[in-house]
């Protein structure tokens, strides 16, 4: 499974699950590869589920993309995400989880070769998405 398939499935999914999804691939899974990130609780508190995610995923960008691997993974997982032309609050999800792929090689923590570290950051990524689609009772 690779990141190309997974945006098929976010258009389906309820607004809670994607905002579940973003919050993993951004405090679980790109904290697992090295990236220290502490969101401002404060900026994302009573936020409605479209505003929280686009906070989240603005805050977690904002801090990434000062290295060199943040601003090439930003290109591209910018572009990725525009060939996918999703709608509305998919099409951050969708932009995340690319970002966050793109970053996972490049972490400090990963001592993997970066072909095989996207293979398993994109597996992780759509096993991640299956638990929480069935949590909201929709089919993957």
């Amino acid at each position: 499974m690779s990141n190309s398939e997974l945006h098929n499935y976010l258009p389906g999914l309820p607004e809670a699950a994607l905002q579940e999804f973003t919050q993993w691939c951004v405090l679980e899974q790109a904290t697992a590869a090295g990236y220290e990130f502490t969101p401002d609780l404060v900026k994302l508190e009573n936020l409605e589920t479209v505003d929280y995610i686009q906070e989240l995923v603005g805050q977690f960008a904002d801090a990434t993309r000062k290295s060199i691997e943040g601003s090439m993974a930003i290109l591209v997982a910018g572009k990725q995400a525009d060939t996918h032309a999703l709608p509305g609050i998919a099409a951050i999800v969708d932009f995340i989880s690319l970002y966050v792929k793109y970053l996972v090689p490049k972490g400090p923590n990963n001592e993997l070769p970066p072909d095989e570290k996207l293979n398993l950051a994109s597996k992780e990524q759509f096993e991640q998405l299956c638990q929480i689609a069935k949590k909201y009772s929709v089919e993957i």
